[in-house]
């Protein structure tokens, strides 16, 4: 970090920016119209101040007949090419601008979708959320629209010295006072900047995230009284976001003042130069005129560069930020062997799992054997492993110790592709997504699902019932996340799709807890239909629901404790049997 702080164009600064410019390379057509377009307009001005010279000698001054008929129609034509420079530039930038987000917007959404589970539980989803809505926007502003300045103000800058060299070189000394104190505000505050738009980009997560949290939470937030603490909460970080930005509005404005301050101590130095005896008596008006009015246009295109380091430094740490995230490693696949129908027989030996962040053991030596086409249900108490036992099947999580088997092979040398399309999922956080009900039973691989077998799924979940209900049946949108619908009919529509997909091994975490009594039972027949010749493993609270389990593993503190039938288990009297006691209130009084 402290290299970067003296140099902020060092090697690293150089590579982003090289690499963020690459993203334009494939609008190289409009982008050579735009650069036209910019040097018109950044020249078209010098050519106007360039005629300041005879404009005033001998239009003025001499009466020249043919300067005064033709020194309109110059004007005009000046400016009309400017017009047309102006427009190609200004769309050609915006034109390119906008399709660099938007390849920036999908090649982090791409890196999103491969990377691995764990990523997205050591980050904020607001920070997730915030890169593709406000970071990649940042970025637009140093690809395109800080090289519309550079190379606008740039050839205006050019131009202008042109005009005071060609028409006075003696009065363009006074330069020398400007360009160099200008150079120095520039790299003071480029700094600056870099250093405050790192902290805009988190703060800016922050914002996005408490908002999130504020709108899923909005009925906790009123029955709990939390509305003077959300408000707290998000005023706290909106007014750094706010400090920050003004931060960045002081370094413009301080910029803006010292540049004046300059360009003023310039215009003076030039003033006296020409006020020089020996040099009064033979200068003309048009000179000065002329030599004075380069200097005026040349100040605010240097102020713009000045400043356009606000948009580049920025930029620059939004492209980091961007850049981080699609460079991260995806989902290890190191499996070479497409996985066509498992029979469904699974195998933990001694399977241990340690999560990454505080070294937490979820799992301990856990040996389990899943029969093809049995019914395992994981049964204990909160945090005693059993999602986390499931959530290795998919391989959302690699074991730290120990080995799956499928079929007999390790499941590490199955592609990952083929692994998952044999298991279905069924969670207790139900996922549904905004579209029409057809579009969530038959999601993803199964778009290609014909209407009858999306209705026979959803008949077999027990949800054709109400889906006949709504007004275009399966054809009905249901909002965003389902919420036009309620907690038992997104859980059905959730169970339709796994019933749909048809895969070998099912996977129900508490399937059917949103559920009433009724719906329960109808949704259980159905599960057992779907059940039949699968391997199924069950993680339940209730314990209503697995009496009929080929095996039940109870688990505690990250290990299998104990295993067997329902019946067994009871007649064993260990921790299934108080579990059972405790959830039929049949524990003797202590």
């Amino acid at each position: 970090m402290s290299d970067r702080k003296v140099a902020i164009w060092d090697a690293h600064t150089r590579e982003i920016y090289k690499r963020l410019l690459g993203y334009t390379r494939r609008f190289w057509v409009v982008g050579v119209i735009a650069l036209a377009g910019m040097a018109i307009d950044g020249g078209g001005l010098a050519v106007f101040t360039k005629l300041l010279v005879p404009m005033i000698d001998k239009l003025f001054a001499e009466k020249d007949q043919v300067l005064i008929f033709w020194m309109p129609i110059w004007i005009i034509l000046i400016f009309l090419v400017r017009g047309i420079g102006t427009f190609a530039s200004s769309y050609g930038v915006a034109y390119i601008g906008r399709n660099v987000v938007q390849c920036l917007q999908r090649d982090v959404f791409a890196s999103y979708l491969r990377l691995p589970a764990s990523f997205f539980g050591q980050e904020h989803s607001g920070h997730q959320v915030s890169r593709i809505t406000y970071t990649s926007e940042q970025v637009a502003s140093a690809s395109t629209d800080a090289v519309k300045v550079v190379v606008t103000e740039g050839m205006t800058v050019i131009g202008m010295l042109y005009v005071m060299l060609s028409t006075s070189a003696y009065l363009t000394l006074a330069l020398f006072i400007m360009v160099p104190l200008i150079m120095l505000i520039a790299t003071i505050v480029s700094r600056r900047y870099r250093s405050i738009s790192r902290r805009i980009q988190g703060m800016m997560g922050s914002v996005t995230g408490t908002v999130e949290e504020s709108v899923e939470a909005n009925r906790e937030i009123r029955i709990y009284g939390g509305q003077r603490h959300a408000a707290n909460r998000f005023d706290e970080v909106t007014t750094h976001t706010r400090r920050l930005n003004l931060k960045v509005a002081s370094t413009n404005a301080q910029s803006s003042t010292a540049i004046q301050t300059v360009a003023a101590l310039a215009l003076a130095a030039m003033v006296f130069l020409a006020t020089r005896p020996g040099q009064i008596e033979q200068m003309s008006a048009g000179v000065f005129i002329a030599v004075l009015t380069a200097m005026g246009g040349m100040l605010p295109s240097l102020k713009r560069l000045a400043n356009i380091q606000s948009n580049i430094q920025s930029g620059i740490s939004a492209a980091e930020n961007l850049f981080e995230i699609i460079d991260m490693a995806p989902e290890v696949d190191a499996g070479t062997q497409v996985l066509e129908r498992t029979r469904g027989d699974i195998r933990f030996e001694d399977v241990g799992l340690v999560y990454p962040r505080g070294d937490f053991q979820a799992l301990r030596g856990v040996d389990l054997h899943c029969a093809p086409g049995t019914v395992t249900a994981l049964v204990g108490r909160s945090g005693s492993g059993k999602s986390s036992l499931v959530s290795l099947l998919p391989r959302f999580n690699a074991p730290t110790s120990g080995r799956i088997l499928v079929d007999g092979e390790n499941y590490e040398s199955f592609t990952l592709a083929s692994l998952r399309r044999q298991i279905a999922w069924v969670g207790q956080n139900v996922v549904l997504f905004d579209g029409t009900v057809a579009e969530n039973i038959a999601y993803g691989e199964l778009a290609g699902a014909t209407e009858s077998d999306i209705l026979a799924a959803a008949e077999a979940a027990n949800a054709l019932e109400f889906i006949q209900r709504l007004p275009q049946g399966i054809h009905t949108p249901i909002g965003q996340g389902g919420n036009l619908l309620s907690g038992g009919q997104r859980q059905r529509l959730a169970i339709a799709r796994a019933m749909l997909k048809n895969a070998p091994i099912l996977v129900l975490d508490e399937a059917t807890s949103a559920l009433d009594t009724e719906s329960e039972r109808l949704i259980q027949q159905g599960l057992q239909h779907l059940m039949r010749d699968r391997t199924t493993l069950v993680i339940a609270h209730r314990l209503s629901t697995i009496e009929h389990a080929d095996q039940i593993a109870v688990m505690d503190q990250g290990r299998i404790v104990e295993r067997g039938t329902h019946a067994e288990l009871l007649a064993r009297g260990g921790h299934y049997a108080a579990l059972h006691r405790m959830q039929f209130h049949d524990a003797p009084a202590d």
